[in-house]
């Protein structure tokens, strides 16, 4: 994936992944959460505090309103290059935010922030005064399970507040000065952290982590950084496109109890896996689950032959829903209909630790979807598509295919559309996140792509109350 040219996006007509780094040179690493904090909320739930971790509750039934909240934080409308809300994460009565930024609007003012700030979660959404000065993307911010006093920030940068942090790093969130107890120094682009039971669990793209021997995956304590050597999976192999393997987004089940992880990997603790597996974390050691699908070692195009980049659970945990890229199946001609396997579509897979097949997929006809967030009775999927339920065609609209762009509610039992607000496509939303307010929407300024609900001023960010 390199720097796209600023045209309208319209699939993967251009013969290369539609996401791309619009900083210059290295992949856009989209969709890595969800993400734990303390006293905060997390896909589908409000949080309580279990053991040190924070489990979610059920969240309002659904579907959240088609109109946005106002004044909400924004981005720009446009700037160049693009900027990008890559992760929004609410700890106590704050949000916070990261990504590739430089300047947030406000009630009427522009806001100087480096890559991550953070907000009032309720009406007017203040902007507070936290600005850790990081000089490269934030992929991913998480807390420890004790408090919103100190954030974890993980991404592809190597100064943070004028000291050198590579790629991993602690700030406090009151004075957003580094916490210099923990070590700050991976040997790769982190892409996703979660924070369970003391420990801060880091994936991506790096071989050792604050010198530990584990790569793409580790278990770092949340006071020293140093790894506790809890997550010990072997995690190996690449996909035929020669991707290298890479940890890229995880999410926490409601029970608190199970991880799903995505990325480009072949075997999993000396078990073939491929696309996404599920972790028990209950125990000392994170332990590989029996859950998986054959369908997850099916080919989409080369070009996007890492697909899953998305997940999140139904509120029971009974239910695992998948937002995936790919283009179409390797080998199937682009005008070959209908469309089978998994390859650009909206996913239901029961969550049972056993082998299992899908419940149900919906098919955006060559749009990638990228992240997704449940509640009672809509699951939610987001990215830069133009349409749902469009399995016999490509790039077009095929028969009974439903205009969706950019966001869409799908029924939990059947995949059928049930919520339509349409969204500014842009590069495609970045992030989901349900709380027991509504849905938050995390996205780009990309082809000027402000409009939320049909409502402009809401590039990046975009909050969608519960009536």
């Amino acid at each position: 994936m390199h720097a796209r040219a600023e045209t309208p996006p319209r699939g993967h007509g251009t013969g290369r992944d539609s996401k791309s780094d619009f900083l210059g040179g290295n992949p856009v690493q989209l969709n890595r959460r969800t993400l734990l904090g303390s006293a905060g909320l997390i896909a589908g739930s409000v949080a309580v505090s279990v053991l040190g971790v924070m489990a979610p509750a059920l969240a309002a039934s659904g579907p959240v309103s088609t109109h946005p909240a106002s004044g909400t934080p924004a981005l720009p409308d446009s700037s160049n290059p693009p900027e990008q809300v890559r992760q929004l994460v609410q700890c106590g009565g704050t949000m916070y935010a990261v990504g590739s930024i430089s300047t947030v609007d406000w009630d009427g003012a522009t806001y100087n922030r480096h890559n991550a700030f953070s907000f009032s979660a309720t009406a007017p959404y203040k902007m507070t005064s936290w600005r850790p000065d990081v000089n490269g993307k934030v992929n991913s911010i998480a807390f420890n399970g004790t408090g919103c006093h100190n954030a974890y920030l993980g991404g592809d940068f190597s100064v943070v507040n004028a000291q050198k942090a590579r790629d991993i790093v602690e700030v406090s969130t009151s004075t957003s000065k580094i916490n210099y107890g923990f070590a700050k120094s991976v040997d790769g682009q982190v892409e996703t952290l979660l924070g369970y039971h003391g420990r801060i669990l880091a994936g991506g793209d790096f071989t050792s982590a604050n010198h530990g021997r584990h790569a793409y995956l580790a278990s770092l304590n949340a006071t020293t950084g140093i790894d506790d050597n809890r997550i010990n999976l072997h995690i190996s192999g690449s996909y035929n496109s020669g991707q290298a393997t890479r940890i890229y987004n995880q999410q926490l089940s409601h029970s608190g109890d199970l991880d799903l992880v995505e990325g480009v990997f072949t075997s999993v603790g000396r078990q073939p896996r491929q696309q996404i597996f599920m972790l028990n974390l209950t125990g000392h050691n994170a332990v590989l689950t029996g859950w998986t699908s054959p369908e997850f070692t099916q080919q989409c195009a080369s070009i996007e032959s890492f697909y899953v980049r998305g997940a999140s659970w139904s509120p029971d945990d009974g239910t695992i829903y998948l937002a995936d890229t790919g283009y179409h199946p390797n080998g199937m001609p682009i005008g070959q209909t209908p469309r089978t396997g998994l390859c650009d579509a909206a996913a239901a897979f029961p969550a049972t630790q056993t082998s299992v097949t899908h419940d149900w997929v919906n098919y955006t006809g060559c749009d990638s979807l990228y992240a997704t967030a449940a509640d009672t009775n809509t699951a939610y999927f987001a990215g830069h598509e133009r349409w749902a339920d469009n399995p016999g065609s490509c790039d077009s609209a095929g028969p009974g295919a439903i205009p969706a762009p950019g966001m869409v509610g799908l029924s939990p039992s059947t995949g059928a559309v049930v919520y339509n607000p349409t969204r500014g496509r842009g590069y495609g939303a970045d992030d989901m996140l349900v709380t027991s307010a509504g849905l938050w929407v995390a996205s780009d300024n990309a082809f000027t792509a402000d409009k939320c609900g049909g409502v402009a001023g809401h590039a990046g960010i975009c909050f969608l109350p519960y009536s």
